[in-house]
């Protein structure tokens, strides 16, 4: 789920050698034992052969060589989804496609002690009670304030990231590229992901919207600037997904300097009762956790009986996971079996979908195969992607995943590595789905619906708006 990617910064001068090496070395010194592995220099031959695409030289200068430096990779979506279920694996009520409506009050005390909540699947609402509430909504955290007090300075300061997919062959598979500043002062990388390629990004101001959008200028910029470093002709049509998401950037409504916009996150108390943790990322996310843990815990005068218990905690299906445990799967299981004149014939468990059962579900991955074996849906659900029908199946029993959009976007990637391969998925996908769930042909029409409609807000070579 997670993996250490070299990254790589191409140096047109040898002023921009020492620069970054120098850099990089005070970055090595100051991780200390957190670091990956040590950043370095590679020669100009070194550079290419390493990374086969990279430009031997640019508009007006030749390429010096490189310095490559590590950095942490995941699986975003599979990370998100193990975090929720690693949660209810410890007690907590986990729910999947549940709005916030409003919030309980007790007048006298002037305080939040619960929440109203709408089921948006079955539409019943119902009251649930808290000593405290934690607003972790993202982007859409100042609304969620709102609820408590119609008044509040907003927090958030949305910008936009848009990321384009390509084919592998404009990346190797363990090398990214990552350029601190171009010509105009951006940042763009180019990296290897889940057997594709991903380039970005944007950072503009934007509006909060539950889909955005990309828009094609956006697009073009970034196929533009990675162009100036590539060797290979950068087109339009290898698009195979485009996507725009939302920064919460964050300011303290308590600070003095309301100008000052934060990429670190921020906690706050508008209203007694209600946390508000907004900003921050990925790679802080559980010391974001603890500091809104901690906040509500003295907000609320609660007495834990131990004290934080993530800091080595390993998500569900991580305990006793090893590298090699995609050879269990090859040697143990097959992923379906075919019937041929009447004897039964086993589809092997090839490496591929093996590695991205492995990576994808951890130890848990034997029971994704156990279900491809024996119910027969082991077919891939894309051409060229290592995707099962047995993971559709999986992730509706042990996963909460309640609709075809959950699948193709927050349990795997498929939406965002490839926005036709998942709409030729989504029949298939809706199908065990329906098998799962018990959906009928109205509901199932529906969830179709639903799922073009979301994947009409990504832009692919064959669904953009040419101007």
């Amino acid at each position: 789920m997670c993996h250490a990617l070299p990254c790589m910064t191409p140096c047109f001068d040898w002023f921009e050698v020492v620069y970054y090496w120098m850099g990089l070395k005070l970055y090595d010194l100051v991780a200390g034992p957190r670091l990956l592995h040590l950043s370095r220099y590679y020669s100009l031959q070194e550079s290419v052969e390493l990374f086969p695409t990279l430009a031997k030289k640019g508009k007006d200068r030749n390429l010096k060589g490189t310095v490559v430096y590590y950095d942490g990779q995941m699986n975003d979506s599979r990370l998100n989804v193990g975090l929720a279920c690693t949660a209810a694996l410890a007690g907590a009520a986990v729910l999947n496609h549940a709005e916030v409506v409003s919030f309980l009050k007790d007048e006298a005390d002037e305080r939040i002690i619960g929440a109203r909540i709408r089921d948006n699947i079955s539409g019943r609402v119902f009251d649930t009670y808290a000593k405290l509430v934690v607003n972790a909504a993202g982007p859409f955290c100042d609304s969620i304030r709102k609820m408590a007090k119609q008044d509040v300075q907003p927090m958030i300061c949305p910008s936009s990231g848009v990321h384009v997919v390509l084919p592998d062959y404009y990346s190797p598979e363990r090398m990214g590229l990552i350029v601190p500043k171009t010509k105009d002062g951006r940042v763009v990388f180019m990296l290897p992901w889940l057997g594709r390629t991903v380039a970005g990004t944007t950072d503009s101001n934007t509006t909060i919207t539950l889909l955005p959008e990309p828009h094609e200028d956006e697009i073009q910029f970034i196929l533009d600037a990675i162009s100036d470093y590539l060797s290979v002709k950068v087109r339009r049509a290898d698009v195979l997904s485009a996507w725009s998401g939302i920064r919460p950037l964050a300011t303290d409504p308590s600070a003095k300097n309301t100008e000052s916009i934060s990429r670190d996150h921020v906690v706050c108390e508008d209203y007694p009762g209600l946390v508000t943790i907004t900003g921050g990322k990925w790679t802080t996310y559980r010391s974001m956790a603890q500091d809104a843990v901690n906040a509500a815990i003295k907000s609320g005068n609660l007495s834990p009986t131990t004290g934080c218990l993530t800091q080595n905690l390993r998500l569900i299906g991580g305990d006793g996971w090893e590298p090699s445990h995609f050879t269990v799967l090859t040697q143990q299981y097959v992923r379906m079996k075919k019937t041929h004149g009447g004897k039964v014939v086993p589809v092997v468990m090839d490496t591929a979908a093996a590695k991205h059962l492995s990576h994808a579900y951890g130890t848990l991955a034997e029971r994704v195969a156990t279900i491809a074996q024996n119910e027969c849906l082991g077919k891939r659900l894309a051409h060229g992607y290592p995707f099962l029908e047995a993971e559709v199946a999986y992730c509706a029993r042990h996963e909460y995943c309640e609709s075809a959009v959950d699948f193709i976007a927050r349990r795997s990637r498929l939406a965002f590595l490839d926005t036709d391969a998942a709409n030729r998925a989504l029949p298939r996908i809706i199908e065990i789905l329906a098998a799962e769930h018990n959906w009928d042909k109205s509901r199932q029409k529906k969830e179709l619906q639903k799922a073009k409609e979301f994947l009409e807000t990504f832009k692919s070579s064959k669904n953009a708006q040419f101007p």
